[in-house]
């Protein structure tokens, strides 16, 4: 069943637009956290727009109504592979500002200060949302660029009917919100509570914001009112970032990522992103077995992945950051006998983290991300995974501006040398410094076959997130299920340090097993939720799935 919609907010086109958790077509379809941001890119895709058409619409719709993730202040990662055979990565992950140091966290004393390291002034990174949309749209699009922003500049002004998981994380972060008076003023009503269910938010700020962008581009955001607004309130606070900053900003076209399994080859992000690498190295560790020989739901299987992990978290930690500003080799890290050296230390009963390095570990890195998939009808295909780092990034909002900043800077390592059990690391690749990325684990992926496109996928979930990303690939590619049945798989997470595998509910019938074998568990509700297109090359069908782990859904055009 399906459900034919028009959402007057957003419809330009006038298309009828199938809106379900789970949709099959030919006609190019969008699976992404929100309904209002699916039928956006629907509409674009309906009107003659290709992938890259709808990636800006849809990215643009969430920053409107996907505040905790959606965003213009923020930055990302996003995979394409072309029906002729093209292939792209755009890194439009936030920088360092210029005048960023190894010690900008640190007080008098040089111990983290908390004040400056969490959330606030200090901790915004240049954005890249919208220089990495425009980028794209420049080299890619077909449809008018202010078309595209349209949308969600139509959304911002007449408003949003607040559904329930909107209210709930608006109430449960009304304090975050309420510390900055442009903050309150954009999400909250005049007496300070949270918009409830039901209600209308409006975002007239953004809104004007949008109407802007639309307007006059990149020029608008980075060398036009929107930089001179967050300047002022930079220097404001006597903080780092300024006007120079955004003026310098470049997204960057990467070489893809890509390996081999079996007869697919998997297309990924490569640094700043760690996700590819740590993937391949995981994938790699795993191949030789053959686990489709057997059942997917032998304890064996459960045993072996959180090693496989293990092994290629501890390669992460240890050797990868921004390409830009360190030197990272590759080569070693994913040579063959390296990787056979790893599979063959793994063991019936779980090894000992220490094993593979001293014991470091990383920043905290938010779970508050958003992914969505978009494929067209002629098969172009986007993946794409954007941040404001935390849930609501910085909580910070410059004054006229209407949308939050990121709190990115602390995915860099806080604090030279400070290393810990516990989430911490102090090594030089991760050091933030002017203009530098921060290390990511956002992993948008395609996975294809015969050279086209069979798997569209990503996730949220900080560090969590390679681990859901490897799973979705893993099942789908080694053990043959559908994308329906994959989804309901119950997914685990081991990173290395802190040495324990984080278990979903849905999982804990292999508790037991894992503690049997050595294995530290912590059992939680859910890990990721991966919005993802499977495409049958045989019939040409598209099926686009929706992670019902959250509040996913997939919109189509009416074949």
């Amino acid at each position: 069943m399906f459900v034919v919609v028009t959402l007057a907010a957003s419809s330009i086109a006038g298309e009828s637009i199938r809106l379900d958790r789970q949709l099959r077509t030919k006609s190019g379809v969008v699976a992404c956290v929100d309904h209002y941001a699916a039928q956006v890119g629907a509409e674009v895709l309906a009107e003659g727009g290709n992938a890259i058409d709808a990636t800006v619409a849809v990215g643009f719709a969430l920053a409107v109504t996907f505040p905790a993730a959606g965003n213009l202040g923020g930055g990302g990662f996003l995979v394409a592979c072309w029906s002729d055979g093209t292939r792209f990565t755009l890194d439009y992950r936030e920088t360092a500002p210029r005048l960023a140091t190894s010690t900008m966290f640190l007080d008098g004393e040089g111990n983290i200060d908390r004040s400056k390291a969490s959330i606030g002034h200090w901790v915004v990174g240049v954005p890249g949302t919208v220089a990495g949309l425009a980028e794209a749209h420049g080299r890619y699009g077909r449809l008018p660029w202010e078309r595209l922003v349209l949308p969600a500049r139509r959304l911002a002004e007449e408003g949003i009917e607040v559904d329930e998981d909107l209210a709930d994380s608006f109430a449960r972060h009304v304090e975050d919100l309420a510390r900055y008076p442009a903050t309150r003023a954009c999400f909250l009503h005049e007496d300070g509570t949270p918009y409830a269910q039901g209600e209308v938010w409006r975002q007239a700020d953004l809104a004007n914001t949008l109407r802007w962008v639309a307007e006059g581009g990149v020029e608008a955001f980075y060398r036009g009112p929107i930089a001179s607004l967050i300047d002022a309130e930079m220097r404001r606070a006597n903080a780092l970032l300024r006007a120079e900053d955004f003026a310098a900003y470049q997204p960057v076209f990467r070489e893809p990522f890509a390996f081999s399994y079996g007869p697919f080859e998997i297309v990924s992000m490569p640094p700043p992103s760690s996700g590819g690498v740590t993937m391949a190295v995981a994938l790699g560790i795993l191949e030789p077995h053959q686990f489709g020989q057997r059942d997917p739901h032998d304890p064996q299987t459960r045993h072996w992945l959180a090693e496989a992990q293990r092994r290629a978290f501890s390669q992460r930690a240890l050797f990868l950051g921004d390409p830009d500003a360190t030197d990272i080799d590759l080569t070693a890290i994913l040579a063959p006998q390296k990787i056979r050296e790893l599979g063959h230390s793994m063991k019936d009963t779980a090894s000992a983290s220490e094993e593979f390095g001293p014991p470091l570990s990383e920043p905290k890195e938010s779970t508050e991300t958003t992914h969505f998939s978009i494929i067209d009808r002629w098969g172009n295909a986007v993946s794409n995974t954007y941040t404001i780092e935390e849930s609501y990034g910085s909580k910070l909002v410059a004054p006229g501006t209407g949308f939050l900043l990121n709190n990115e800077l602390h995915d860099f390592n806080l604090k030279p040398g400070w290393t810990d059990r516990q989430g911490r690391i102090g090594t030089e690749p991760n050091l933030p410094r002017p203009g530098r990325r921060p290390l990511s684990s956002m992993t948008p992926t395609i996975v294809l076959r015969d050279e086209q496109p069979v798997l569209l996928t990503g996730s949220p979930g900080g560090r969590t997130i390679i681990n859901t990303v490897l799973q979705v690939v893993w099942m789908t590619v080694e053990f043959g299920w559908s994308l329906d049945r994959v989804m309901t798989w119950g997914r685990q997470h081991h990173q290395w340090f802190p040495d324990r595998v984080l278990l979903e509910e849905r999982a804990t019938r292999w508790r037991q097993d894992l503690e049997g074998r050595g294995h530290q568990v912590r059992v939680l509700e859910r890990l990721g939720d991966a919005h993802s297109i499977a495409v049958d090359l045989e019939t040409g069908e598209q099926f686009g799935v929706a992670d019902r782990r959250i509040d996913g859904w997939v919109a189509a055009p009416e074949d």
